[in-house]
């Protein structure tokens, strides 16, 4: 059953790392079936575009671009790993964010 629910949600884990639209595809693509996997992603996409955003307009502008860049990259990285668990079908959770993710944003 675990291999199945996974097959049935990997399209729709990997759209949720497209940026900006593709978590608002996702999202909307499992209203009605509620993948598990799938959601799972979704609630890390969501978290990290999150903390992207607030990275360009908040972090960046307040503790200087230098640093802004560098927590960037390292958003970036995490995205990578996210995306490369969506694609192998796993449920890994990004580091050190990742669990926060799963806890915050847990009705998704």
């Amino acid at each position: 059953m675990k291999n199945q629910t996974v097959e049935k949600g990997k399209i729709i884990a990997i759209i949720s790392y497209l940026p900006f639209v593709g978590f608002i595809i996702a999202l909307l693509m499992n209203i009605s079936s509620k993948n598990s996997f799938a959601s799972f992603h979704i609630r890390q996409a969501l978290g990290l575009g999150i903390f992207a955003f607030l990275n360009k307009y908040v972090i960046g502008k307040i503790l200087g671009e230098n640093l802004g860049m560098g927590i960037l990259i390292f958003l970036a990285i995490l995205w990578i790993i996210g995306l490369i668990g969506a694609i192998k079908g796993e449920e890994k959770s990004t580091p050190l964010l990742g669990g926060l993710f799963q806890e915050w944003f847990k009705g998704i």
